[in-house]
């Protein structure tokens, strides 16, 4: 499993238009081959910083695969009018499994 972590600058009078936008362009995401799913996470000390993390089954999937469709780049177009600068893209590998809050069990304070 591949993620692909997008930090999204956002202008900061812009931050509920590029939430929708995002939500326009975002089937374009969801169809692409090897997509596993996707989190938006919006910073809290820094709103106008938001972290896209999309789960791909593999690097190619993502590059050159989504990244060279023309799906791509409508889903671009449609949000980087938002962005306040350029965004930072890297990948982390990892396996399937993550720990959940019911993995761990209650810890007491």
């Amino acid at each position: 499993m591949i993620y692909e972590i997008a930090v999204l600058p956002v202008h900061k009078d812009k931050i509920s238009e590029f939430r929708q936008a995002f939500g326009d362009v975002v089937p374009m995401l969801t169809r692409a081959q090897g997509y596993r799913g996707h989190v938006l996470a919006q910073g809290i000390e820094t709103p106008e910083v938001f972290n896209l993390i999309v789960r791909w089954r593999s690097l190619d999937d993502h590059i050159p695969g989504f990244e060279a469709s023309e799906d791509h780049e409508q889903f671009m177009g449609g949000i980087q009018e938002y962005f306040s600068e350029e965004p930072t893209v890297y990948h982390l590998e990892g396996d399937a499994l993550a720990a959940s809050e019911h993995d761990k069990g209650e810890v007491a304070a």
